[in-house]
Formats: structure tokens, sequence, C-alpha cells
């Protein structure tokens, strides 16, 4: 009988004469994932679905393996298991050449999307590793650019081919229009302001925290377990880590008065753990808009690519429009409160 792919992966890792189970796992934009018990332990195994750069996946898990080193954090991050080989990438025999990996299993579960609740914990995790971060040294360069280097974020979205296609969108997105127009006005805009923020301090950054790359403890839903997907993690503003995550509140937000707190309590949880200069806390509202314009990019350059269907473009168009919206209404509120909690 012929192996699955799945059981070709997990022979590089197990002797044959182990058994293992494999069950379906939730997977996200950019992998497919199953979950694995074998040799008395469970496991995660992931095979990346968008690239096949090895090098990517040696420095996400050359950091990954740095963290686990570090013992400075209240939460987990994923632990790459080394094949019998003594590596930690197997590359598939399918003729895809795709990558895949293991992990050591991580007790938790997904915070529902909307759960504005744990935000004071996203806070304390948030600050807690952007200062694990600051002390990692890698052998290998980050593979991905900063947020600020936004027109290379995908080799399709050139300034001219996104002013195209937001000035004349094809037949499918014209009920998009005016939705189009504003991104777009946004992303001229911001463009000019792109020079200044080099200056800001970097680091490593994860890059991408969010309710789906995290999970919250079985028994206590308002403690972060788990920070997941280093897939993106590059040096970038350190301050950016907090506008990823900002953008991600100020979205999610669903019912403003149940969550009007929600972004206040993010920031008292990272102020605790640590702090910025005057010039990075305010760049921050500018760094949220930036989060949200670099998101619609990378999905309008996955549509190009022929990964995701013109529906995926619809859903993160309005994301991005309604989102800039929100923000346009709360960027004093969130420069007020930034300079509050964040600032040294």
């Amino acid at each position: 009988m012929s192996l699955t792919i799945f059981e070709q992966i997990l022979s590089h890792y197990f002797a044959a004469e182990e058994k293992w189970t494999i069950t379906d796992g939730l997977s996200g934009w950019n992998n497919t994932t199953r979950f694995v018990e074998a040799d008395g332990r469970r496991w995660v195994l992931r095979i990346y679905e968008t690239h096949k750069d090895i090098d990517k996946v040696l420095f996400e898990h050359e950091i990954l393996m740095a963290l686990n080193d570090d013992g400075g954090m209240s939460f987990r991050v994923p632990e790459p298991a080394k094949a019998r080989d003594g590596s930690t990438v197997v590359k598939l025999t399918d003729g895809s050449d795709r990558l895949a990996c293991l992990f050591s299993y991580i007790e938790g579960k997904r915070p529902e999307e909307h759960d504005a609740s744990i935000a004071y914990a996203f806070g304390i995790a948030t600050g807690q590793l952007s200062k694990a971060l600051q002390g990692v040294e890698t052998k290998r360069d980050p593979m991905y650019p900063p947020y600020y280097e936004m027109d290379s974020a995908h080799p399709l979205c050139t300034p001219d081919n996104v002013a195209k296609f937001s000035n004349e969108p094809p037949e499918e997105f014209e009920e998009l229009a005016e939705a189009l127009g504003a991104v777009h006005e946004a992303i001229r805009n911001i463009r000019e302001t792109l020079p200044r923020f080099r200056l800001l301090p970097h680091q490593l950054i994860h890059g991408d925290i969010n309710h789906s790359n995290a999970l919250v403890s079985g028994t206590n839903e308002n403690r972060i377990a788990a920070i997941l997907d280093f897939e993106f993690c590059t040096r970038d503003l350190r301050v950016m880590e907090v506008a990823v995550i900002v953008s991600g509140l100020l979205n999610n937000s669903g019912n403003e008065n149940k969550h009007a707190n929600s972004l206040e309590k993010f920031l008292i949880g990272v102020g605790e753990q640590i702090s910025f200069n005057r010039e990075e806390v305010e760049a921050i509202p500018l760094l949220v808009e930036l989060r949200m314009l670099d998101v619609f990019l990378h999905f309008l350059g996955r549509y190009w690519d022929g990964v995701d269907g013109p529906e995926v473009v619809r859903e993160q168009t309005l994301s991005a429009y309604e989102g800039l919206k929100k923000l346009n209404g709360r960027k004093d509120e969130l420069l007020s409160l930034g300079i509050r909690y964040l600032s040294s």
C-alpha cells in the first residue's frame, strides 16, 4: 500500500515500526495543518502552501528555537521537531517541492474572533514577545521586507498595477469602485510618509499577531497560552508589532459599545511590559493604516497569482475600506491612549 503524503513526511521523523494517527487540523490562508499522535506525544504537522523557499522556513525555525530557550514569556511558541537526519524541514516527494515540518503540540484553543475580553492578555503577550525578540540574533537574514517597504510587498503589486486596478476595476469588481478608490487614495497618501519610518528603532517582530495566530488556555480563556505562526517574522519597526494588533482590534470591533475599551486594555497590557519613545508612539496611527493597506495588497497579489478567487479580494477590499473609516474616527483617541500608556 502506498503511503499518503502525510505518512511520507512522518517517516522522516519516526521509525518504521512506530505507530501514528493523523487527524485534520485548522488550516489557514498559507498552510495545511494536521494533528499527529505518535510516540506517546502529540504533534502538529504543517505543509507550507504559498512558497517553497527553505531559507524562509529555516529563518522562522531559528527564531523559534531561540525563543524556546528564552524562558521569559508567560506563553509558549511552536518548537520545531528535528527529523532523524537532524533537519527541521522536509521536502515533499510528490513532485510539488512543497516544504513540511513538525511542531510539538501546544494545549489550548483558538480565541473567538470578536472576543475583546482578552485584549489585555494580548497586550501582555505582545510586550513580552517584543522584549524576547530584542535579544534574538540570527545567522540568516530576514526573508521579508519591513511593512514600510510597501511597494516590495508583492512583485505584481506595483504602483501602476494597483492604480489601474483601483481606478478602472474589472467588471467583477465594479460594485467596489468607491471602496477601491478610497483604499487607493490612502495608499498614495501614505507612500509619501514612508521614508521617515526608516529612522525609528528596529528589531525582529512577529508581524502578524491576531486571534487566529494565538491560543488561549482551556481552563482560563483570558490567558494567552501560545503565539503561533512566525512565518512572516522579519526585522521591522519595533512599534509595528503594536500597530498590527491595533489594526485587528479596530477591524474586529463588532459591537462598538461592547468593545469600546478593548483598545485601551490592549495598550495597558503592552505598556506594563515595554515602552516606546515619543516618535514611535506618534507613528502608531499611520502604522495601523499601513498594516490595513498591506493586507489588502497581500491578498490582491494572491489573486493575481491565482491563489485566491475574486471573493477574497472583495472581502479584503471592504475590510480595508471599513477599517480605514474606523481608524479615521479614532485616530485622536489612539494617539492619546498611546501617549498615556506606551511613552517612555
